[in-house]
């Protein structure tokens, strides 16, 4: 199918962006890479009168990395992720979350602003974001504001960034010890059964600090905080595994759909995070 009619807009500076969205209000909204609202349009599941591209706004491309401090530009796509040498070389595991998304031709032009901001409970990146503790650089009408990843989505598609807001940045800091991102789907191009991202420091050969978070496990992600504790002070044996696969079991609310009923899903997501422990301790 195709979209019903709208007019398209491609300003050039996040200005420009935030003047349309102001003056057309809910009859426009902006579009980054497009995965997921150019579908629903073509199949009329949403009518958006005004469409905003920010394709043509530079300020809100380019990866800075300094030392362990991390900033990339919303509009930074996926094999853009993985193309970036000091990225990769700072911060791995993003590397290794963002090679699981789709396949080349979604990453070709879907963006990290676009995965996050969106509020889509399967998309890979904010569960990542959520276990690096990473803050969502926003501006709107009352101007620029960061907002923690871990306090950023509130349900399905539903987030604290407002309608007139535009994302312009994710920024954090790069993990000083081991991380994995672990990810189970039926097939290449799928939203993940189940993910897990862990974050955690050795020290000591014990557990100094651990972050885990979920994907698709909930209608947000989920940032697991009484799992990462259950491993802190311990030296990850499988009784200490036990107990953060329990703790993060009380924090999931699958549901029953096509991608398996709940009991499977639990059962998954309990060997992903054993899976994604047992790699980051490795590393750490």
């Amino acid at each position: 199918m195709i979209p019903a009619p709208f007019t398209y807009h491609r300003p050039a500076d996040i200005a420009s962006a935030l003047k349309i969205l102001g003056e057309y209000g809910d009859d426009a909204r902006v579009v980054a890479g497009g995965h997921s609202l150019i579908p629903m349009m073509k199949l009329r599941l949403t009518a958006i009168d005004h469409l905003i591209d920010l394709q043509g706004v530079e300020s809100l491309r380019g990866i800075r990395v300094s030392g362990r401090d991390i900033r990339i530009g919303a509009m930074v796509t996926q094999a853009e992720i993985l193309a970036d040498r000091a990225l990769a070389a700072a911060v791995p595991v993003l590397a290794e979350a963002a090679l699981q998304i789709a396949d080349p031709q979604v990453r070709n032009l879907g963006t990290i602003g676009g995965n996050v901001a969106n509020g889509d409970p399967g998309n890979d990146l904010p569960a990542l974001m959520q276990c690096l503790d990473a803050t969502y650089e926003i501006e709107g009408p009352g101007g620029p504001r960061d907002v923690a990843a871990r306090d950023f989505y509130d349900s399905a598609y539903v987030t604290a960034r407002a309608d007139d807001e535009i994302l312009l940045a994710v920024r954090f800091t790069a993990p000083e010890g081991g991380a994995a991102y672990v990810k189970q789907k039926r097939k290449i191009g799928d939203y993940a059964t189940a993910a897990t991202a862990v974050a955690l420091v050795k020290s000591g050969g014990k557990c100094a600090s651990a972050s885990i978070a979920m994907t698709n496990l909930a209608d947000t992600p989920v940032w697991a905080q009484d799992a990462g504790a259950a491993l802190v002070g311990t030296d990850c044996s499988p009784a200490a595994v036990k107990a953060a696969v329990a703790a993060m079991q009380e924090a999931i609310s699958p549901v029953e759909d096509n991608r398996g009923p709940v009991d499977f899903k639990r059962h998954v997501a309990g060997r992903l995070l054993a899976e994604a422990i047992a790699t980051a301790w490795s590393r750490a």
